[in-house]
Formats: structure tokens, sequence, C-alpha cells
């Protein structure tokens, strides 16, 4: 059994408690034991000696941040001129006909492209939402990729089946018929999810959104994920677009058609969920369902602010996602965790109409949701903070750097209002996969040249 001793962290915020409760070890350092935290405290109390000891003298560090919902694939379209300034549908329908020619190969290389930025800004867990299957397309490219990287996933198995002809948003070539859907999920299941605390690959189950799939293969894939105790994901909620299409095919609010088919639990998370009123929003708390707050995407797209003070305030469970990289255009979970906070204080108040003000969202509730509501939302009681028992994913960022000069009064407060960084180290599942702001596990560089590659191939074929 190998040991890893990390110590003299000038603060170390373990997010065992809310609000104040917030643990704040100055001087401090954990050990784990492989890939599970055994003690955390004071430097002081801690061993002297491990097989491998880390130094983070000057460092802030924090539990590994979990980002609850991305489009690897999207990294390979980034600010595409045509699709920069358009609301989401005529996004989504730009956008189609260049991924109508995605391939295994750019399914993996964007993986490795968007995980390595994930992880350089502090993600040490990441979901992932592969709805689009053309051509030689797996899911199994991308875990491929997660696995190589050393990134703790959960990719969700996605699906589009109701076409143009249906009445659908996506093209026919790209739907897929609902049984090889089905037949490709629980292969997807049997062979890669571990239900087994501090998993590296957790498999989810997730058609795209209320007006990609059919009311049949939402129901079925409920069924199939609870039948194998795995987690359910969607679209929900996002635009006003989304809402008069389930007004007018399905007679209900999205919120409303989720709930009827068994969408909503412990067990089901929703990205974005915008527009919601007060109803849905107490729905959403006192069944436990989880939300992904993306507001980079939601601001880029011009889709909204989401109710984010009222669903914490109701008890709902809220985590951060970055989502696709053609709608962010960025994989940086910091600056999430930045924008959610921003946003927040800009919005509007439900009651008096008025902008919700500079209280509306603390620092420190924004790492929380980064770290135990994401963890929180994909189902997990592993993760999300630095505790006995937990596993060993943690991040440091060094203080003394010049864009945290004359911020160093509270720990938490730079990493959040000041210019979002690249981290200086990251361990996941005690292995230190970032050292001195370099990614260890890949070789950046000739990644990068054939994802740009394919980029252009890509674009250029569409």
């Amino acid at each position: 059994m190998s040991t890893l001793l990390l110590r003299h962290a000038e603060v170390l915020v373990t997010m065992e408690g809310a609000g104040d409760e917030n643990r704040h070890i100055r001087d401090g350092g954990f050990l784990a034991r492989d890939n599970v935290i055994e003690q955390v405290g004071p430097t002081s109390t801690l061993p002297e000696e491990a097989d491998r000891v880390v130094d983070a003298t000057g460092m802030v560090v924090i539990p590994g941040l979990i980002n609850t919902h991305h489009h690897l694939y999207q990294t390979l379209t980034r600010a595409l001129p045509s699709a920069q300034d358009a609301p989401l549908f005529d996004w989504l329908r730009i956008l189609y006909d260049v991924w109508a020619g995605l391939t295994a190969e750019a399914v993996y290389t964007s993986a490795l492209v968007g995980l390595a930025e994930l992880m350089l800004s502090g993600c040490t867990t990441s979901s992932d939402h592969l709805y689009t299957y053309p051509n030689d397309c797996q899911i199994d490219d991308e875990i491929r990729a997660a696995q190589e990287i050393g990134i703790r996933f959960q990719p969700c198995r996605g699906s589009m089946s109701l076409g143009e002809t249906e009445g659908g948003l996506p093209p026919d070539e790209l739907v897929e018929d609902e049984d090889t859907i089905l037949a490709d999920t629980q292969r997807v299941i049997e062979l890669y999810h571990d239900p087994d605390p501090y998993a590296m690959v957790r498999i989810v189950v997730a058609p795209c959104s209320p007006f990609s799939v059919t009311p049949d293969l939402m129901r079925e894939s409920a069924e199939m994920a609870r039948a194998y105790g795995v987690m359910l994901h969607t679209h929900l909620a996002e635009t006003k677009d989304e809402e008069t299409f389930c007004l007018n095919h399905f007679g209900r609010r999205p919120v409303a058609y989720a709930a009827e088919l068994g969408w909503m639990g412990e067990d089901v998370w929703h990205v974005h969920c915008v527009h919601l009123v007060e109803e849905e929003i107490q729905l959403f708390a006192c069944t436990g369902t989880g939300v992904c707050h993306c507001p980079s995407s939601n601001m880029r797209l011009g889709s909204g602010i989401a109710p984010i003070r009222a669903l914490l305030d109701a008890g709902a469970v809220v985590g951060l996602g970055v989502d696709g990289s053609a709608s962010n255009d960025s994989s940086h979970l910091l600056a999430e965790a930045r924008m959610a906070l921003l946003l927040q204080r800009v919005g509007r108040n439900a009651a008096t109409g008025r902008p919700s003000g500079p209280r509306a969202l603390s620092a420190e509730e924004s790492l929380w949701m980064a770290t135990r509501g994401g963890a929180s939302v994909l189902g997990r009681d592993d993760i999300g903070q630095l505790a006995p028992g937990k596993a060993a994913d943690a991040i440091g960022l060094r203080l003394d750097r010049l864009e945290y000069a004359g911020a160093l009064h509270d720990p938490l407060g730079p990493l959040v209002f000041c210019q979002p960084q690249r981290i200086d180290l990251s361990i996941i599942n005690g292995e230190v996969v970032v050292q001195d702001r370099q990614l260890l596990t890949l070789d950046l560089e000739p990644v990068i040249e054939q994802h740009n590659r394919i980029s252009r191939r890509l674009v250029r074929g569409a």
C-alpha cells in the first residue's frame, strides 16, 4: 500500500461543513493511503514520512473541483463564426451539420483536449454528455481518453431519436433507432460502470433533451437506469424556445413533462434549469433532484439567468458545469465558479424585480457548489471534501502569484474574485497529475496539433 503526504499548505480548506463551518487549517495537510485520505490536520500532527511527500508551502489547498456537465467533442468547434451570435435552437442547427462529420478519432482527441483543460483548471472529477454518434463514434473513445489522462470520469451515454421529420430539432441523419440506443446503453453500463466507492468510471443514462428524444425513450431509459442503479441526466428548461416546444408538443412545461416521465428524484440531475417558476423550484428541492448550473453557456447563448439563489434557499442540490466548449467556449471550472457568483449578483429578485445585489452568492458558496454540490449532484459521497475516508482528490494554487497580489486576507476569496488561474498542483485518486502548473499524464503539444487538424477538417467538411 502506497502513501502520499501533503504538508505545509498555507491554508487547507476541507469543505466539511456548510458556510462558516468549513474548516480552514493553517499550515495544513493530509495523509492518504492508496487513493483514500486517512488523516487531515495541521502539519505538526501528521506523520513526517510517506512514499511520496508533497510540499504545499505557499498554497491554498482545496478539494478537487467537480464538473457536472460538458460536451467534450465541442472543443473541436469553438468560436465558430457562423454560430457566435445564435440562440440555442439556431446554434444547434448550424452545428449539427458540422458534428455529423465526427469520428472515433475526433471523439477521443477532443476528450483529451477538454479533459486536460479541465484538469489544469482544478477539475478532478468530470461528467460528459455525448449524445451524437455518427460514423464510427462510441462513448468508449472518450472513456479511453479519461483513463489515459487520469481523471475521475462520469460519462453520460446520451442519445437523440427524434429527427426533423418526426417533429424534433436534429436532422434525421444524426438520430439513432431507439432499440439501438437502449442496447448500446446496456452494453456500456455492463462493460464500464463501477458502483464501488472511489470509482474512476461510472456510467450515466442521458437522453439529450425534450426536443430530440421521444417520451417512450425517456421512460425506457429511466427504467433501465434504475434497474442497474445508475444516474439519469438530461437538458431541461434551458430556453424559452424549449418551453414553447414542450407546451406545443406535450401540453406541459418542461419540468412537469420530466416529472410525468419519472425524471425527478435523487438519482436524476438536470442541466441549465434557467426558466423555473416557484413551484418547480420547490419540486427540485423536495425530490432531491440535482441541478447543474452553467452560467457562461447561459450568457453566451443569451438563454437567461438560472434562479440559483432561490434553488439554494429552497434546499435544492446544485453543482456547476462548464457545458460544451462550443457554447462557453472554455473548460475552466474556476472561471465557472467566478461567473456563477457574478451572474447571481446581477440577476433579478423574483419578489421585487430588482437586481439581487452583492449578497446573492458568496465566494465560499460558489466553491461549495463546485465541490460538495457537484458531488451530491453526481450521487457521490466519496468526493468533494478533504476528510478521512474520502477520495484523495485535491488541488493547490500558489498565493504568491501576480494575480493574487493584495488579495491574501481571505484564503478562498482570490480563487473566485480574482482572474481565474491555472492550478499549481492536482492530486487525483492519490496520484499527482499536475505539478508546477504542468500536466504530467499527457504530452499536450502533439495532441493539440492533432486536435486542430481534426477541427479544420471537420469544419471544412461541413
